[in-house]
């Protein structure tokens, strides 16, 4: 049955594997750069056979109306390969779009799977005792911070009110002090000269020199009664 089978071409032939997206891009951007090579002969082609059509004009009309013939078929040929341009592009950015959103899906399912697994290995109710545990430690931490600030002993009786009050009444009395010493004004003698001025000096010599003379006399007048 199967040497029947292979005789006639019975057998079905496995389907040949489709070609990547990658693939496919690369051999539509060969195609449209072989159209674009295409184009740029079209229109050299062109402008040559418009301008055989000029140069014959009225001389040889034969020659001018083909040229003009052959000027129309490159440009209907011209046209085609636009449309068929045209076509390519859009396939092409079909193709590139798809392919896109193929690696985009890729890559989300390897981060879902990641997640999945990633939650399999946390539970619940466990998150929720962990955030109460959190939440009464740091309900702690306040109470001991409290206690810790209210004070201890005589220091926690003091009124701050009454601090306050005395601190002003210091203030004030400084400032009544400052407007005392403004008002009295700040006079300065003149200092009292230590050396006698030069006319009481010369006065003063002869009195000094007169009572020289007079201890000389009393001690003539003590050595004759002796």
């Amino acid at each position: 049955m199967s040497g029947f089978t292979r005789l006639f071409g019975g057998g079905k032939k496995k389907a040949a594997a489709p070609p990547s997206p990658q693939d496919a891009i690369q051999r539509l951007r060969q195609t449209e750069e072989m159209l674009e090579k295409k184009t740029d002969f079209l229109v050299k082609k062109i402008e040559q056979e418009l301008a055989n059509a000029k140069k014959h004009g009225t001389k040889n009309k034969r020659a001018a109306l083909m040229a003009l013939k052959r000027k129309k078929r490159y440009d209907k040929q011209l046209q085609q390969i636009d449309g068929t341009l045209s076509t390519i592009e859009f396939q092409r950015e079909a193709l590139e779009n798809a392919n896109t959103n193929a690696e985009v899906l890729r890559n989300m399912g390897v981060a879902a799977k990641a997640l999945k697994a990633a939650h399999q290995q946390l539970d619940v109710d466990d998150v929720h005792d962990l955030m109460d545990d959190i939440q009464e430690q740091n309900e702690l931490a306040d109470e001991i911070s409290q206690a810790l600030t209210q004070g201890v002993g005589a220091q926690a009786d003091i009124d701050e009110d009454d601090l306050l009050a005395e601190l002003e009444e210091m203030e004030q009395q400084d400032l009544d002090e400052k407007l005392l010493d403004v008002g009295e004004p700040d006079l300065e003698l003149p200092e009292v000269p230590v050396t006698a001025p030069p006319a009481a000096a010369a006065r003063a010599k002869p009195a000094k020199a007169k009572t020289h003379e007079d201890a000389e006399l009393a001690e003539l007048e003590n050595w004759a009664a002796a």
